[in-house]
């Protein structure tokens, strides 16, 4: 499969490339889709339906009994500037493809090709149900991410199990990071306003002052995961917004106060919900008040120990050396915890790294990849679905 994949290695930088050059936001994927269901219907033999969660793609291989087995790529784009100078650098100012879901589009567009000749030539049974997510990095009008769209559309309805994979811009080519268990964190945001009285500079004695209790909040709130969480949990509390005042001489009124809350077990995740709002309840104490909204975000992502099995051997049987990068789970958030919520699922981290000594961090003006990842990520789902297919691992 590893050999058939390479083949297509021009076909995938070249759609890899046209995604690049023409980016687009969450839920306005309309180009990008449009792409990905004339290559489908090009490929043949791939029922296609398009307008799933808005401006997702759905593809279908195989027929009759059997089980079904879902590949998930997201295809959306992010409001950076890009600066890296590349020759496909982003033709639309201010949107840029800096988390590589234009890799993962032009992969699970690799998948459908090696797939389709193992439907023909081998018979598999079952289906392969090809996933192009929309929106994976923003919300809609009703705070939906497009994974949680498409499990609410049906797209995984059926569906024995699912897997994806995620290009890492700075792990070196040929390694893959992959765990069972927890792969990704619950996100929540949290928006808060300090409230007292304002006044002078002069005379801060005759009200009351919210920059004055901005340091017992902050105290409170950072002392939560040294001193409330249980501390072989993990969990982050990250203050990222802290905004009040326009004069020198101007005691505010509000201060603005924002952060993030990262976590894996759902009793946590309430916890730091809980005393959140007790720190910045500490504003009473200095005759203040507060307003404060708590956004809840993704679910934490667990990779069934199943699931992650299968592409673990996958890679063995693929990547030369010790492919593994042992690295512990970070706490960063993924929309794909809404289909492993529904159906077995595991992700991996695909190196891509650009041997060239330049960190090019995902978010970043300058991210890029090195494209021999491409039929690397491509020939892995493509493997471990037809062995699930042919009944050679099972749930």
């Amino acid at each position: 499969m590893l050999a058939k994949a390479r083949t297509l290695a021009g076909e995938l930088v070249r759609l890899r490339r046209d995604l690049h050059a023409n980016p687009e936001l969450g839920f306005a994927e309309t180009r990008t889709a449009a792409l990905v269901a004339d290559t489908l219907n090009a490929i043949g033999g791939i029922t296609v339906r398009t307008g799933i969660a808005k401006t997702g793609v759905v593809g279908e291989l195989g027929s009759g009994p059997g089980p079904t087995i879902a590949i998930r790529a997201d295809m959306d784009a992010l409001p950076i500037c890009e600066t890296s100078g590349a020759p496909y650098t982003s033709r639309q100012a201010g949107v840029m493809h800096a988390c590589g879901h234009d890799a993962h589009t032009a992969i699970l567009l690799g998948v459908a090709h090696l797939l389709r000749e193992r439907f023909t030539t081998e018979g598999l049974r079952g289906r392969a149900r090809l996933l192009f997510q929309p929106s994976e990095e923003s919300w809609d009008g009703e705070g939906k991410s497009g994974g949680l769209r498409m499990v609410e559309e049906g797209a995984l309805d059926g569906v024995d199990a699912v897997i994806a994979l995620h290009v890492d811009s700075t792990l070196p080519l040929g390694k893959v990071t992959l765990r069972g268990g927890w792969n990704s964190a619950a996100v929540d945001d949290f928006a808060g306003v300090l409230i007292g009285t304002g006044g002078h500079g002069a005379s801060p004695h005759e009200g009351t002052d919210p920059v004055f209790m901005l340091i017992p909040v902050l105290t409170a709130l950072y002392g939560i995961k040294a001193r409330r969480i249980d501390p072989v949990e993990p969990a982050v509390l990250s203050v990222g917004v802290v905004q009040g005042g326009s004069a020198t001489n101007v005691i505010p009124s509000e201060v603005r106060v924002e952060g993030t809350l990262r976590s894996y077990s759902e009793h946590v995740r309430q916890q730091l919900v809980v005393e959140t709002e007790r720190a910045f309840a500490v504003t009473k104490a200095y005759g203040g008040s507060y307003r404060l909204r708590i956004g809840r975000g993704y679910p934490a992502s667990w990779n069934d120990p199943r699931v992650a099995g299968w592409i673990e051997q996958v890679v063995a049987d693929y990547l030369d050396g010790d492919p593994f990068d042992h690295a512990p789970p970070s706490l960063g958030a993924e929309d794909f915890a809404y289909m492993c919520q529904v159906v077995p699922g595991a992700m991996f981290m695909l190196g891509a790294a650009l041997n060239d000594g330049v960190v090019r961090a995902h978010h970043t003006p300058i991210f890029d990849l090195d494209e021999r990842c491409l039929p690397i990520g491509a020939a892995i789902l493509a493997e471990t679905a037809a062995r699930f297919l042919k009944g050679q691992v099972k749930l």
